[in-house]
């Protein structure tokens, strides 16, 4: 029953129309070029909310250390500044960059902060938490630091909270299921 259930979710998957995928998404990246999501096409995508001045910050290192051994297998992450939550992310798109690199190193995409909730939430946090429009699952952004895994094709698959390190085993073994697979 559960292959079953699990084929049935891996079937419906593969016909969640276009417009329920991040492709359909531009934004500015932290020098204020634009950036069309489409550039990421065929790449597992890890998309996070990040901060500067909370007690999970030091998770970039954890991200950092991810990209730096998947990036040639194809993952990218990408790393949204928001100042949301008590805010923590109260900086500039510099001073948020030249943090990011002093103090981790950040080599991943970074892009202009954006809101992750309430009413001035981005439209693509906006299509990240809600099923009707992702195709997948409801959620609701947690706090600094919540992670969005999408496959090859740009389509959501799963949130992982806030708290869990991206060097989590079954982080890792989720990563690498997807890398695995054909777009």
């Amino acid at each position: 029953m559960k292959a079953l259930i699990l084929s049935f979710s891996l079937f419906s998957m593969t016909f969640l129309s276009a417009d329920q995928t991040i492709y359909q998404f531009s934004l500015p990246d932290i020098n204020g070029d634009e950036v069309s999501l489409t550039e990421f096409k065929g790449k597992v995508i890890l998309m996070v909310n990040v901060a500067s001045k909370c007690g999970l910050t030091p998770q970039y290192e954890d991200l950092q250390k991810l990209y730096d051994q998947k990036k040639d297998g194809g993952l990218v992450i990408l790393g949204f500044p928001a100042n949301n939550f008590m805010s923590q992310e109260p900086g500039t798109e510099e001073e948020i960059k030249s943090f990011c690199q002093k103090n981790y190193g950040v080599t991943f995409p970074m892009f202009s902060k954006i809101s992750v909730k309430g009413d001035d939430m981005h439209p693509l946090y906006q299509f990240l938490t809600q099923k009707e429009l992702n195709g997948v699952m409801d959620s609701s952004v947690k706090w600094n630091f919540q992670k969005y895994l999408l496959n090859k094709n740009g389509q959501l698959v799963e949130m992982i909270p806030p708290s869990k390190s991206v060097l989590n085993e079954d982080v890792v073994n989720m990563i690498d299921n997807l890398l695995a697979q054909k777009p």
